[in-house]
């Protein structure tokens, strides 16, 4: 249970933004996250010194609560995983009943099995938003397919958990490091996160319905592009969350990427 949680069960989204760095975030760069930190709390997270620095290892630790010695995901390879003893936070939510949705845009082993995956192995709706093409282009039409069908998801259907992955942000860091195209890349990621939002929060029964909102990341980007090492940018991630329990001012309930899934799935009230 949160501390000072809710009394009654609720809906979780979780937004996953791949790549982006804590030092990057402000109110002028990135207003919907600020202003979920604002309501609840913008947290750094660093990455646990047992974790590689990859998006695999990052986003496993993040869905399942377990570290590598648990998960065994050590890259983008997914293969030799022990998922099976440790489920990520959709799939657990699924097998107790609770509707649950997984969009992915562009990475398979999220949600397909290649590279060794699925890592959320199970959901009661699943889309994939592939990218056609090598190309920043083709990853920003990915993740605008992506917010655009879980939008409509969520403000119709209201799923008690969702998971929403957006990955056009750390193809930038890697094309052409961590300027320009980047900076717009990651305002791009932040105006869909507002629009997730901005569906649950119009459904007419919102408010009742407790909605907690997460937006994660799994790693940062080197000044020229790149992760994999322990440098500050690269291995300081940050979570932002709001939602009833979750009041501002006190000292976040995400310091650690494992701590991801137990709030999710208490405040799903599972």
């Amino acid at each position: 249970m949160l501390p000072s949680g809710p009394t009654l069960p609720g809906h979780v989204l979780v937004v996953g933004v791949d790549g982006v760095r804590f030092d990057f975030l402000a109110a002028e760069s990135a207003p919907s996250v600020w202003a979920l930190g604002q309501a609840g709390f913008l947290a750094r997270v660093p990455v646990d010194e047992a974790t590689p620095t990859w998006s695999g290892p990052c986003w496993a630790t993040i869905a399942t609560g377990t570290g590598v010695a648990g998960h065994g995901i050590t890259g983008n390879d997914l293969t030799g995983h022990r998922l099976a003893e440790h489920p990520d936070f959709v799939t657990v939510a699924t097998r107790a009943g609770l509707p649950t949705l997984l969009a992915v845009s562009g990475w398979p082993p999220l949600a397909l099995p290649e590279d060794g995956g699925p890592l959320f192995a199970e959901a009661t709706r699943r889309e994939f938003s592939a990218v056609p093409e090598a190309g920043l282009d083709a990853w920003d039409a990915a993740d605008e397919a992506t917010t655009a069908v879980a939008a409509a998801i969520l403000a119709a259907d209201a799923p008690r958990v969702s998971f929403v992955y957006l990955g056009a942000v750390d193809f930038a860091g890697h094309a052409s490091g961590s300027g320009a195209a980047y900076r717009a890349a990651l305002r791009a990621a932040d105006q869909r996160v507002g629009r997730l939002v901005a569906a649950v929060r119009s459904r007419p029964s919102g408010p009742a319905e407790n909605w907690t909102i997460v937006v994660v990341t799994d790693h940062g980007h080197l000044d020229e592009g790149g992760h994999g090492g322990r440098e500050p940018e690269v291995a300081t991630a940050w979570a932002a969350a709001a939602g009833p329990g979750i009041r501002p001012g006190v000292p976040p309930l995400i310091t650690r990427q494992e701590q991801v899934a137990p709030l999710v799935l208490a405040a799903a009230g599972w």
